[in-house]
């Protein structure tokens, strides 16, 4: 077969249809290219992208950390309590699947007694004097900005406490908050009519 035959064949209509074919398998890469692209820079926070330099040079990016779990405990009623943690939540608003924060929710067990209420977080990573408590007499706020570790929790208490007297230890990643309840108030003192 010569060379102007095999040209001539491959103008026929049959090979301009492979042609095409091919085109539009490229615009598809092109445009899943493009999504990804667009995926990346705005639905994943860039905090969690990084880049660091091997001792031979080469450049490794990582992702991440990306958590969520749950945890089940049952409640003094006999009910099962059940608590999300992580950084990473379904969502199924909009087109974003995921809902990715850059900092971690810490798994967080909380305890009521008589007189007090224990929260016991776990905040593996980081250091005592970067974790920051915030107590009201309703909530408790826990919070660790790091480069490295991030973590962010607000809970709603199951009873009203006194926060000055809260007291609090951190040891081997976790960190051990307790709380006083304030005394229940009178309930008043009946008066007689004159």
């Amino acid at each position: 077969m010569s060379w102007d035959e095999w040209w001539r064949r491959r103008r026929s209509p049959f090979f301009r249809f492979f042609e095409e074919m091919d085109e539009w398998i490229r615009e598809m890469e092109r445009m899943m290219e493009d999504m990804f692209k667009e995926f990346r820079e705005e639905a994943l926070p860039r905090d969690l992208f990084r880049e660091r330099r091997l001792p031979d040079g080469r450049i490794v990016r990582e992702f991440g950390p990306v958590v969520w779990g749950y945890s089940v405990t049952i409640g003094p009623d006999g009910k099962p309590i059940i608590r999300e943690f992580g950084n990473v939540k379904p969502s199924l608003k909009g087109l974003k699947p995921l809902d990715i924060r850059t900092e971690r929710e810490p798994l967080v067990d909380v305890f009521s007694d008589n007189g007090n209420i224990k929260v016991i977080a776990e905040l593996p990573g980081v250091e005592k004097g970067d974790i920051k408590l915030y107590a009201t007499s309703n909530t408790l706020t826990i919070s660790v900005d790091t480069p490295q570790r991030k973590y962010y929790k607000e809970l709603e208490l199951p009873a009203e406490v006194d926060p000055k007297s809260a007291k609090s230890t951190y040891k081997n990643g976790v960190l051990e908050v307790t709380l006083s309840k304030v005394k229940e108030k009178g309930k008043g003192e009946p008066i007689k009519v004159e």
